[in-house]
């Protein structure tokens, strides 16, 4: 249907200078689903040129063009007659371009929202003065506010989280954008005149269309497809375009055909699916982590535990690709956006008990009703109303009769032919349940970054929704490294050990709920260490041994050939030694060799930084503080991590803090955790005590 998108992020503000910055207009070409680099726009005065030359040069090369604004069109329903007589959007813009001055330093929009509210005479519908000095008519906050008409148009309500046309100052000021920006829309009007016209107010047969955006439909995909250090301004509209120039002509005109002619809509509002489809059929690709995404701080060597964590919180962004499930085979999986709820729950008022229903409470005394005929039972309505005064038989989950509103206990009913008896009081409403008692349509049931339970499939059927976009499970590959290893069942010769590492890591791996992929062992040599990293295949990987600066350090030495080495020291006991870094653009968590360091490595560190990478975002485990069952006295310096278990209400520590006991691994069911400081622990003191399940087993 077009051959361009053209897709602008505005700004309400004065001139941001001549670097590129955030919060400023960009704007952005796009054609066959292909996007341009983002154009940095200063101020207004250089867009409108800017936009006005573009278009102009793709209409002479013969392309249509649609160009898409990030703020509302049109306002809610009766503030264009009550400003500019009419109820035509498109005069009110005319209204707005008569009146509003605007340069790169300074507007009036303050002024003219002001005299609009002294207009209407009340106070509002307008608010937000962000100027020094002070505006008639134009409060600088809510404080006694009062609005003629609706507070969010019918698409804003829709649209979760977008904010309200009113507010013209502070974070969401969308009413500044939009009176800044469509007195620039009247005047592109009237520069193209009968080849343009505007959606949804006008029929689109001509070669330039004006619609409304909002790139917080798709905004996971964006924050997955941004660069590194990208503004996320120019993310937005560089993706937003690229997605609505690769859609199908049909799934475009699908979306075109909704609106509201006098409010304003907002392009693919209700189609986010199609929107995130367009941008890659199997699911939108995730940025690459950079080279240097683990490169310590200059002048950091040893790094306390906190630190560290910090470091990979901030480092790390998603990974996975983003996929569409149907909710029964979702269990498990991680949300990569928000999910609605498509219908309420209950859809419709229901009663919660078997027995009578009528209309209003009824006082202390005996009270005898007429039955009407048939009754109202689950999956089926009852025919016709229930008449004042009377009652109808109900059954558990019946949705109510029109003239029911409060139901007796069948327990708490005599019967007596066409009768029914009882006694009050019984308070209006009683034993029923209101549409929408549990969830609202509309309304936000599960956050992006869930891991999926049993319970919460319950509740996605049950307000309608059967398929919700996830990430795809994050596969992790785990690699031994050493001459010394033999394999568990084998023959291991008197200079051997059997390999510990693999099958831990692997459970561990499978139980955080990732893909465990199992790329063996190798031995000290260092191209075949290079082959096994080369044929992984996998999202990230898990080494132990090898991580540390000796001769037969190879994970280390290869990782530092490749330029991206980061040997992290951290004041961790057990632990220290921890190799980061980035192999041909898959991230390697290279762990110690020792078992206990190597499982407390991947529980403290890797575990909450994979699933950052897998989308469920940084996991902090969930300890509790309980009675130590023991003594110790600890010195200052590195963070402990003991062995323990609970016991008659106290928990206990392995008999030995020695790295090389295994047993105590299988032995614990969790881990004390001490602070960095120097501590003195005495049977009875409070101690923190993560069990297994408080790291995500």
């Amino acid at each position: 249907m077009f051959d361009t998108v053209i897709v602008v992020d505005w700004s309400g503000g004065n001139d941001r200078g001549a670097t590129p910055k955030a919060d400023a207009i960009w704007a952005c070409v796009a054609r066959g689903g292909v996007a341009d680099a983002p154009v940095y726009l200063r101020n207004r005065q250089v867009a409108e040129d800017w936009i006005g030359d573009a278009v102009r040069a793709e209409r002479a090369a013969g392309r249509r063009v649609m160009v898409g604004f990030d703020f509302p069109f049109g306002y809610p329903q009766g503030f264009a007659r009550a400003v500019a007589g009419t109820d035509d959007p498109l005069e009110l813009w005319d209204w707005f371009a008569e009146r509003i001055e605007d340069a790169p330093k300074a507007n009036n929009r303050f002024d003219v929202a002001g005299a609009i509210n002294l207009s209407l005479g009340v106070k509002g519908p307008f608010w937000g003065n962000g100027l020094k000095r002070d505006i008639d008519g134009l409060a600088r906050t809510k404080a006694d506010y009062a609005n003629p008409f609706a507070e969010r148009r019918r698409a804003e309500v829709l649209a979760k989280g977008a904010f309200a046309v009113w507010q013209l100052s502070g974070a969401g000021s969308v009413g500044s954008q939009a009176l800044m920006g469509l007195p620039v829309l009247a005047r592109l009007r009237q520069r193209f005149g009968d080849d343009l016209a505007v959606w949804p107010f006008q029929t689109l047969d001509t070669g330039i269309a004006l619609v409304e955006v909002w790139p917080s439909l798709i905004a996971p995909e964006i924050a997955a497809r941004a660069q590194p250090d990208e503004i996320k301004d120019a993310a937005q509209v560089r993706v937003l375009s690229q997605a609505l120039s690769a859609l199908a002509p049909d799934r475009l005109a699908a979306m075109l055909a909704e609106g509201d002619t006098e409010e304003g809509w907002i392009l693919g509002l209700g189609h986010e699916d199609t929107l995130r489809a367009a941008l890659r059929p199997d699911g939108p690709l995730p940025p690459p982590l950079s080279n240097d995404c683990f490169a310590l701080p200059p002048g950091v060597n040893w790094t306390p535990v906190d630190e560290a964590l910090t470091l990979l919180q901030e480092r790390l962004t998603p990974v996975a690709k983003v996929e569409m499930v149907a909710v029964q085979q979702a269990l498990g999986r991680v949300l990569a956006a928000p999910v609605t709820a498509l219908r309420s729950n209950p859809p419709r008022p229901n009663t919660a008990v078997d027995g009578y229903g009528f209309a209003g409470g009824r006082e202390a005394g005996v009270h005898v009703l007429p039955l009407v005929a048939g009754r109202a039972a689950a999956g089926g309505d009852f025919d016709g109303a229930v008449p004042a005064g009377h009652a109808v038989r109900v059954l558990t989950g019946a949705a109510l009769p029109a003239g029911v509103d409060t139901v007796v206990l069948q327990e708490d009913v005599t019967v007596d032919g066409d009768r029914i008896a009882f006694n009050g009081p019984v308070k209006a409403g009683a034993n029923s349940r209101r549409a929408g008692e549990d969830v609202a349509a509309g309304d936000e049931v599960l956050p992006q970054g869930r891991r999926l339970t049993p319970a919460d499939l319950a509740l996605l059927a049950a307000v309608g929704v059967g398929a919700v976009p996830v990430f795809a499970p994050l596969r992790v590959g785990v690699l031994s490294t050493g001459d010394e290893l033999a394999e568990a069942g084998t023959d291991a010769g008197e200079t051997q050990i059997y390999d510990a590492n693999r099958p831990m890591l692997l459970g561990l791996l499978t139980r955080l709920g990732h893909v465990a992929v199992d790329l063996g062992r190798v031995r000290d040599d260092r191209a075949a260490l290079a082959a096994a990293l080369d044929g992984a295949q996998v999202d990230a990987i898990l080494t132990s041994g090898g991580a540390s600066a000796g001769d037969e350090d190879h994970v280390s030495a290869l990782l530092r050939e490749a330029g991206a080495l980061a040997l992290w020291r951290i004041a961790v006991k057990p632990g220290r030694p921890l190799a980061l870094g980035m192999w041909k653009g898959t991230p390697v968590f290279g762990l110690p060799g020792n078992p206990v360091a190597a499982m407390v490595c991947t529980l403290v560190f890797a575990a909450p930084a994979l699933a950052l990478l897998a989308g469920s975002g940084w996991q902090e485990p969930q300890g509790f503080t309980v009675p130590a069952g023991f003594e110790k006295s600890k010195k200052p310096g590195r963070r402990e991590y003991l062995r323990a278990r609970m016991r008659e209400g106290v928990v206990e520590v392995f008999r030995s803090e020695g790295s090389g006991r295994i047993s105590g691994l299988s032995w614990a069911e969790g881990l004390v955790e001490l602070p960095d400081g120097p501590l003195v622990v005495k049977r009875g003191d409070p101690v923190r005590f993560i069990p297994w399940g408080g790291f995500g087993l």
